[in-house]
C-alpha cells in the first residue's frame, strides 16, 4: 500500500506562491508516476499536473500552463508542485495521486490514479 501526505498549503495573497509536497512511503515510489488534482466547493475535481515515473514527462492543465511547475525527487520520495502567480481560482483543496503506468515515461491526467492523499487546502485571496 502506498500512503501519500500532502503539504504546503495555505492562505495567499493573489500574485503570491506556494510549493506544495507529496511524500510517498513507499521505497518503490520511483515506480509510479504522480498527478496533482484539485477541487473547489461546489466544483468537479480537475486534474493540474503530473509528472511520468522516469520524471522525463510532465503535463499541465491549461489553466495553469506557465504559472505551475511540477518535479520529483526520488531520493526523497517527493514530488513537488511549484505554484507561482496564483489566482483566486486556483482556491481549492489540492489532492496528490499515484499511479504505476507499465510504460514509464506516461503521464495523463484524465485517469483514475489507485492512491491517493488526503488533500491540502490553498486558498488564495487578499
Amino acid at each position: 500500500q502506498l500512503q501519500l501526505v500532502e503539504s504546503g498549503g495555505g492562505l495567499v495573497q493573489p500574485g503570491g506562491s506556494l510549493r506544495l509536497s507529496c511524500a510517498a512511503s513507499r521505497l518503490t515510489f520511483d515506480y509510479y508516476a504522480i498527478g496533482w488534482f484539485r477541487q473547489a466547493p461546489g466544483k468537479e475535481r480537475e486534474g493540474v499536473s503530473c509528472i511520468s515515473s522516469s520524471g522525463g514527462s510532465t503535463n499541465y492543465a491549461d489553466s495553469v500552463k506557465g504559472r505551475f511547475t511540477i518535479s520529483r525527487d526520488n531520493a526523497k520520495n517527493t514530488v513537488y508542485l511549484q505554484m507561482n502567480s496564483l489566482k483566486p481560482e486556483d482556491t481549492a483543496v489540492y489532492y496528490c495521486a499515484a499511479h504505476p503506468f507499465t510504460d514509464r515515461t506516461m503521464c495523463v491526467l484524465n485517469y483514475e490514479y489507485n492512491y491517493w492523499g488526503q488533500g491540502t487546502q490553498v486558498t488564495v485571496s487578499s
